[in-house]
């Protein structure tokens, strides 16, 4: 028996250790499938030995039975808010006052990104965790204790022997972006209610009656400060060593925190952060300045409720509201018919927004969007602005009190074309079933054939694809190569005649086309199935098919078993393949295509028979400095790498360039090994024959 109890305690330190790893230091040690198979381990034995289950074992975190309320909890330390600054000479007032009254020229400050969570207070006695509170009104909280169990990222044991008897700390819990966004996905598909924003999913699920809801939701936990410590003794003199001292014990903490001195550093640190921003795996909504020593922050102590020592300086605000004008619908390249909101233009972090995403008509309803509503409009980053919410309170109402406008339906009939709009049983997405005879979807369609991960035709962008259309010169991309310098030129007067603009007689512009045109018949099996823009088929998945088949031929008259062989393409995309193929249509134009010279290399392509990347998944993203990504993704293959366009728990390694968004902060969340350009090209340069 004792045997037995000692293997589950080495268990329970095997798999704290992963954790700590994995969440703490992004530095795994042991891959899903051995964290796996020790977790499945010490199950089997509590479910034998349940009188050895100990509070704090991994296996606790599932979740207790539903409390059906939350007790109060009063914080031993008051959990004190911040000040807020909103602009650099606010954050100079606040520097200036700090100089004046400490005598210091250029004060030292620990500067950390304000996470835009749900603060909480973590109470450890004896190095176990006993207790968590919301912050609630900063003197009472409530205890949400079962709830944070379930956080994977949350230590139920400190790390080491010399703990304090108490220790309360203080952090943050959020939702990662790309969780968030999975899990709306998975939500949307299924049906389910959405998550409105990152911090409001945080927020409600730490206030879930069932921890078994909380369990299920993907947050994370990050350590900024400490409450109650006893004793104190061994407690560092500066904010700065007091983060470092968290991580040893076992608690997650920001890697973006740093310090610096006097105002220039701040404000610098403050325009550092809002430029990578977008790339952190976690939304934050500013910049929290601290004076770095204790002894420092004590002299300045505290006005309110508030610290004199510290200031939050934010951004400018992401979610806005604003009214809705109208609601219209855009048709793509694929015929998905996708609603838009045209909204009274607005600010939304710092950009100017009139349109946003409704994605479908499963989240219209759930919305119940309509026009005139004012609503709450999201934009993160580069994501595309979207409703999140509708203030229905201000929704407009006639004399008797019911709504002006009725709940929005979407077309039965395309608006460009006039074909039926068909929603296929499975699908969220409805579609506009014209095909190329739709003027949008060919458009799109020729955007994507020319783009530049496809056939890279320069100067043929939207404008020109729209004017090609309306000019009925083109209706398929096998029509570009037909086409003439005084087809353009005719066009291009008709345009101006239209227009009412001086004719133009310059033909440059018409000839560099033309000449872009010819020279993209020289391509690569991959670039030209990437451009047919067949549905589910993106740039990884293109350059999959063409090294699997080799030919275009073999592509076309494989099966559905055939396309199940290969990497990544599953049923329901082995049927889309299929089906394109099968089309007369799409046959026609594949065999016009070639009638008109374009051409590529066929002939299954020799794959490295080894080399140290040989059975690793590399994704590249961001941009690289020294050589394009498609310069370093064929290195990376010749030393037998394969390239994906997506990160998995497959992937083997990330190379994160410049501006490096969504792909490395999945890679960040599913510990996968990351590279900048100067290991890449460490690597690629040590490998060179």
């Amino acid at each position: 028996m004792n045997n037995v109890s000692g293997r589950m305690d080495l268990l329970r330190a095997q798999i704290e250790e992963a954790n700590y790893r994995y969440y703490v230091l992004d530095d795994p040690a042991i891959t899903d499938a051995e964290w796996d198979a020790l977790f499945r381990e010490l199950l089997a034995l509590e479910a034998e030995h349940p009188e050895w289950v100990t509070a704090d074992s991994p296996t606790q975190r599932v979740g207790a039975k539903p409390s059906g309320k939350f007790d109060s909890v009063v914080h031993s330390v008051p959990m004190l808010s911040l000040s807020n600054a909103f602009t650099d000479d606010e954050v100079a007032e606040f520097v200036q006052r700090i100089r004046k009254e400490l005598g210091t020229e250029s004060p030292e400050f620990s500067i950390e990104p304000k996470f835009d969570g749900l603060a909480i207070s973590l109470r450890y006695e004896q190095g176990r965790f006993v207790r968590g509170a919301t912050r609630g009104d900063g003197v009472t909280g409530e205890d949400v204790t079962a709830n944070l169990r379930t956080i994977k990222s949350l230590p139920l044991k400190l790390r080491g022997e010399d703990v304090p008897a108490v220790l309360e700390v203080r952090g943050e819990v959020v939702m990662p972006r790309a969780d968030f966004e999975a899990y709306n996905a998975r939500a949307r598909a299924s049906g389910q209610k959405v998550l409105a924003n990152p911090r409001n999913g945080a927020a409600g699920s730490l206030r879930q009656l069932d921890p078994g809801v909380t369990a299920g939701r993907p947050l994370a936990f990050f350590a900024y400060a400490l409450g109650e410590v006893e004793p104190a003794t061994g407690v560092p003199k500066r904010h700065s060593d007091v983060l470092s001292w968290l991580r040893t014990l076992g608690f997650p903490v920001s890697t973006e925190a740093s310090t610096t001195a006097g105002l220039e550093g701040l404000l610098e640190a403050f325009n550092a952060m809002a430029h990578k921003r977008d790339q952190l795996p976690f939304d934050i909504d500013g910049v929290v300045y601290k004076l770095d020593r204790f002894d420092q922050q004590r002299e300045m102590g505290f006005v309110s409720r508030a610290p004199r020592w510290a200031i939050a300086h934010k951004f400018p605000a992401q979610e806005v509201t604003t009214r809705v004008e109208s609601i219209e619908v855009n048709v793509g390249r694929t015929g998905a018919v996708t609603p838009w909101a045209l909204m009274e233009p607005v600010h939304v972090g710092g950009v100017m927004v009139a349109r946003a995403t409704l994605h479908n008509a499963d989240q219209i309803a759930r919305l119940d969007v309509r026009p005139g509503d004012t609503v709450v409009v999201r934009r993160a980053g580069d994501v595309i602005p979207e409703v999140v919410r509708v203030i229905l309170e201000e929704r407009p109402v006639d004399a008797s009190g019911l709504a002006l406008h009725q709940p929005f339906e979407m077309p039965a009939t395309c608006p460009v074309c006039g074909s039926a709009v068909e929603r296929e049983d499975g699908e969220v997405v409805a579609r506009c079933t014209g095909g190329l005879f739709c003027p949008a979807q060919r458009v799109q369609a020729l955007v994507h054939f020319a783009g530049r991960r496809a056939m890279d035709i320069e100067g043929l962008g939207e404008k020109i694809a729209e004017a090609l259309v309306e000019s009925d010169l083109v209706h398929s991309p096998a029509d570009l190569y037909r086409l003439s310098v005084d087809d353009l030129m005719a066009m291009k007067r008709r345009q101006d005649a239209r227009e009412g603009a001086k004719e133009s007689q310059a033909t440059r512009w018409a000839e560099n086309l033309i000449a872009a045109i010819a020279a993209s018949k020289q391509t690569s099996l991959e670039r030209l199935l990437f451009g047919l823009g067949i549905p589910d088929v993106g740039e990884a998945t293109a350059k999959t098919l063409a090294r699997h088949f080799g030919s275009l031929d073999a592509l076309r008259h494989a099966d559905i078993e055939a396309l199940m062989a290969v990497d990544d393409v599953g049923s329901i995309m082995a049927h889309h393949i299929k089906h394109f193929f099968e089309a007369p249509h799409n046959a026609a134009v594949l065999d016009a295509l070639r009638e008109q010279g374009v051409r590529f290399p066929e002939g299954l392509p020799k794959r490295a028979a080894d080399g140290p990347l040989l059975g690793k998944t590399v994704v590249l993203t961001g941009g690289l400095a020294g050589m394009s990504r498609d310069v370093a993704a064929g290195r990376l293959e010749q030393l037998g790498a394969k390239i994906s366009g997506s990160v998995s728990k497959k992937t083997s390694i990330v190379v994160a360039g410049e501006a490096a968004g969504s792909k490395l902060a999945k890679a960040t969340e599913l510990g996968v090994e990351i590279w900048d350009e100067a290991q890449l090209t460490a690597f690629l340069q040590a490998h060179e024959h």
